[in-house]
C-alpha cells in the first residue's frame, strides 16, 4: 500500500543482508520511522512492545526472528531457544505459533550449515504468501461491497465500520478487513469508513486512519461508543473487522470492543463480517470464550495516553486519578452466532464448523 505515494510493506530484509527493517508502529501517526532488527531479542522486543502488531505481521516477524537467530547460532539448542523466546511474546495471535511451528519443521531436519539460508527463504515465503492471501480476501470481500453499492442511491457511498487495525499495518500488505475496502476504492466504488478509536492503544485513530489517509480513502474517526448510535440511524451498511484467532466453529477473537460492535450490529440488522487469513484459524479450539487465552496488558496503557502537543512534540499524559487501578484485557471473543460471515482467501462462508469445513475440506475439525 502507499505511504506518501510510495508502495510500502510493513517488514522487509535490510539492505545489509543481515538485518530486518520494520515500520515502528508505536510512533505512528505523528512520526514515520523505520526500526532495524538485528538479533533474536530485537525481533522478540518488536512483537512484545508492539512495534509490530496484528496476527499476520506477528507471524511474519517471528519467521524473520528465527532467521536472525540462525545467523549467529544454527544449533538445535539455538533453534529451540528462538522458538521459545518468540512464542512467549504474545499469547493470543495463533499466527505466531503457526509461523514458529513451520520454521521448526522446515529447519530441524537440515544440517546447521543450511539453516540460516533456509530460514531466510522461509521468511520471504511467509511474507509473500501473506500478501497473496490478503489480496484474495479483498477479492472475496469486494463482491459484498459491490452488491451493497448496487443497492445504494447514485452517489451515496457504502458506509463501513471497522474496529482496531486489521489493515495493511497488521499484515505484510493489503490488510484483512481493509483489503476489500482498498480494492473497492481502487475499483472506483464510493466507500466511506467509520474508524473506531480502539481504546486503550487507539489503533483505529493511530493506524487505520493513517493508512486510509495515505491511500486516499474517505473516512471519519469516531469514539468507540459511537458505533451503535450510527447503526441505529442507518449510517452503517456493514461492519468488517479482523481477528487474531478464529475457532474451528467460527468464534472470533479480536481487539477488545469487537464483541460490543457485533451485538449492536445484530440488534440493528447490520451485516457483521470478519476477514481472516486461514493461518488465523485455530483448528484445535471449538469454544472461543472458554479456550482462547486473553492477553492482559499493562494498566498503564489505560491510564496514560500519548498525543501530539501544541508545540509539535508527542507527549504522554495520565488521565484518571493517581492510585485508581486499571484492568486491560486486550481482546474479547465474539460468538459465531453474531457473525454474518467469514471472509477468507478461499471465499466467504458462514461462521460455523460446517461453513469452514466447506471452504477447508483438507482440515480435520
Amino acid at each position: 500500500m502507499n505511504v506518501k505515494g510510495n508502495p510500502t510493506r510493513t517488514i522487509w530484509p535490510g539492505p545489509d543482508g543481515t538485518s530486518v527493517e520494520i515500520i515502528d508502529q508505536t510512533v505512528l501517526p505523528h512520526r514515520y520511522e523505520i526500526a532495524v532488527l538485528r538479533t533474536l531479542d530485537d525481533a522478540a522486543h518488536a512483537i512484545r512492545a508492539m512495534l509490530v502488531r496484528g496476527a499476520p505481521l506477528i507471524g511474519a516477524t517471528a519467521a524473520w526472528g528465527v532467521w536472525l537467530a540462525m545467523q549467529n547460532d544454527a544449533s538445535d539448542a539455538a533453534l529451540t531457544r528462538a522458538y521459545d523466546t518468540l512464542f512467549a511474546t504474545r499469547p493470543t495471535a495463533v499466527n505466531l505459533r503457526w509461523a514458529l511451528d513451520r520454521a521448526r519443521t522446515r529447519l530441524s531436519p537440515l544440517p546447521e550449515s543450511e539453516r540460516a539460508t533456509a530460514a531466510r527463504a522461509l521468511a520471504i515465503e511467509v511474507c509473500d504468501e501473506d500478501v497473496g492471501i490478503n489480496h484474495a480476501i479483498g477479492q472475496a470481500g469486494l463482491a459484498l461491497i459491490r452488491d451493497i453499492a448496487a443497492q445504494k442511491p447514485a452517489g451515496q457511498p457504502v458506509n463501513i465500520l471497522t474496529h482496531c487495525n486489521a489493515g495493511w499495518l497488521a499484515t505484510v500488505d493489503w490488510g484483512t478487513a481493509t483489503s476489500p475496502i482498498y480494492q473497492a476504492h481502487d475499483a472506483g466504488i464510493a466507500v466511506h469508513v467509520w474508524v473506531d478509536e480502539t481504546r486503550p492503544r487507539n489503533q483505529g485513530f493511530n493506524l487505520t486512519a493513517w493508512e486510509l489517509l495515505n491511500h486516499g480513502v474517505p473516512h471519519t474517526v469516531i469514539v468507540d461508543n459511537a458505533g451503535g448510535h450510527l447503526m441505529q440511524h442507518g449510517q452503517v451498511d456493514l461492519c468488517i473487522v479482523g481477528t487474531d484467532r478464529t475457532t474451528a466453529t467460527g468464534d472470533v477473537c479480536n481487539k477488545i470492543g469487537t464483541y460490543l460492535k457485533a451485538l449492536a450490529a445484530h440488534d440493528n440488522g447490520v451485516p457483521f463480517y470478519v476477514a481472516l487469513p486461514s493461518p488465523t484459524i485455530d483448528w484445535t479450539v471449538r469454544d472461543g470464550v472458554a479456550e482462547i487465552p486473553i492477553e492482559e496488558r499493562s494498566g498503564d496503557e489505560v491510564t496514560h495516553i500519548a498525543g501530539l502537543g501544541p508545540d509539535g512534540t508527542v507527549t504522554t499524559i495520565q488521565i484518571p486519578p493517581t492510585g485508581s487501578p486499571a484492568a486491560n484485557p486486550a481482546f474479547d471473543v465474539t460468538p459465531a452466532r453474531l457473525v454474518t460471515g467469514l471472509i477468507t482467501e478461499r471465499g466467504v462462508c458462514p461462521a460455523s464448523a460446517a461453513g469452514l469445513k466447506n471452504l477447508f475440506p483438507d482440515q480435520s475439525i
